[in-house]
């Protein structure tokens, strides 16, 4: 049995999609029974839990061949980060006690940057869990594809993207979350000892204009990608509500400046099946 924590979105879904499509028993951690009702009647078992919830969490990893955590992002977080902390902490201690065969946790490009950014939140789970006396594989993707669902209203309505990654002709490894899915399904399936770090993109790098380029073939209109002035940033996540927008500026800053990116060789890295023109459609006939 291979339990799942963050099987309502898209990765944990698509994960468990493949899962049963082979018909491997999936057990749905959620956070409330009406979360997973749709994947009891599916024929998941369902467990509730919390991440911050040690206990819980024990109980739904009791059993299981795998399991795959997936941490909640905190994106406006405290500094020091100690709502990501607490999570760790959790599943640290519910892992120790459930003692599965193996773990994979989704991870982050660029989890090996020593400067304190958003993403910094996947290494200190990292750091963690590599504690541990099982086996656990790290998968660390891409910038998700799927990001550009924040851009589907400006590029039907206005023609514009409006882009914080840059410069606009620079192409970034990214991924869509079903190439996620499908290879944290293969890992949870697999056998190994100590510690693994697997890094994922998908066929082919993308610039921002590339993805203008995609939003104009799908909508039928011109749409260019506009950069977003770095000088402009504090204010304008701090207008948008955020505490403190340094994290996440860093993290942006980390991608543009190349010190966000895979540790491994480039012979290494996973390639995804998914191109960004299949996964803009569907944001746009989603909309």
């Amino acid at each position: 049995m291979y339990a799942i924590t963050g099987i309502s979105g898209k990765v944990g879904g698509s994960l468990a999609n493949v899962l049963l499509e082979t018909g491997q028993p999936v057990r749905a951690v959620v956070r409330n029974p009406s979360n997973g009702a749709s994947w009891t009647a599916r024929g998941c078992e369902q467990a509730i839990a919390q991440m911050t919830d040690a206990d819980a969490l024990a109980r739904a990893f009791d059993g299981a061949e795998g399991v795959f955590i997936l941490p909640p992002s905190e994106f406006d977080p405290a500094p020091g980060f100690p709502e990501a902390r607490e999570v760790i902490d959790a599943v640290t201690s519910a892992l120790t006690r459930a003692q599965p065969r193996r773990i994979v946790c989704l991870s982050t490009i660029g989890a090996q940057a020593v400067q304190t950014n958003l993403l910094t939140q996947r290494t200190l789970m990292e750091q963690a869990l590599s504690t541990l006396s099982i086996p656990v594989a790290f998968l660390r993707p891409a910038w998700f594809m799927e990001n550009a669902a924040w851009d589907v209203a400006s590029a039907r309505d206005d023609g514009i993207l409006h882009s914080f990654l840059q410069p606009l002709d620079k192409a970034f490894p990214m991924v869509a979350t079903a190439d996620i899915g499908r290879v944290a399904a293969r890992l949870l399936q697999e056998d190994w000892q100590g510690k693994r770090v697997v890094e994922l993109e998908g066929p082919s790098r993308v610039s921002p204009n590339d993805i203008a380029q995609a939003f104009s073939r799908v909508l039928g209109r011109p749409v260019h990608a506009q950069a977003v002035a770095r000088e402009s940033w504090d204010t304008l996540f701090t207008g948008q509500g955020m505490k403190d927008p340094v994290p996440r500026i860093r993290m942006l800053d980390g991608f543009n400046e190349g010190w966000i990116d895979f540790e491994g060789d480039e012979d290494s890295i996973i390639k995804g099946q998914l191109a960004l023109s299949a996964v803009i459609r569907k944001l746009v006939e989603g909309a």
